[in-house]
């Protein structure tokens, strides 16, 4: 996950397309880097934290002491919920990620739009 998360800040740090040369296009460029960036960050500290916490299971469990085995149930809790907290993250990313490609649809609209409108009067 971290070359993932190291490609997508490479690319959120690009110059915006060459096709895109509106401010409120790098605007929306940059939302959406910046979401997506933020998404990850967590989803890999949560990871990271369930990885500590398998590794002290595991060593709880190789330990075979009742007490170290009792402790396993609540680290088992903690890192279900860790991954509740991933799904939870990856549906806001999702939902977060489709408004900002309706609302970049509806810029490119509305661009498309306002420069017909300018040929069309200046055909005129």
């Amino acid at each position: 996950m971290d070359g993932a998360l190291q490609a997508l800040t490479e690319l959120s740090n690009l110059s915006p397309h060459p096709l895109n040369d509106g401010e409120e296009e790098e605007e929306y460029d940059t939302e959406a880097w910046e979401t997506i960036t933020k998404c990850f960050r967590e989803v890999q500290s949560v990871l990271d934290q369930n990885r500590a916490l398998i590794q002290q299971v595991n060593e709880n469990h190789q330990s075979k002491l009742p007490d170290n085995l009792a402790k396993n149930v609540a680290l088992i809790r903690d890192i279900n919920s860790n991954i509740s907290k991933v799904s939870r993250l990856y549906s806001d990313l999702s939902e977060d990620f489709c408004n900002i490609v309706h609302r970049g649809r509806e810029l490119a609209l509305f661009e498309s739009k306002n420069r017909d409108d300018n040929v069309d009067s200046a055909e005129s």
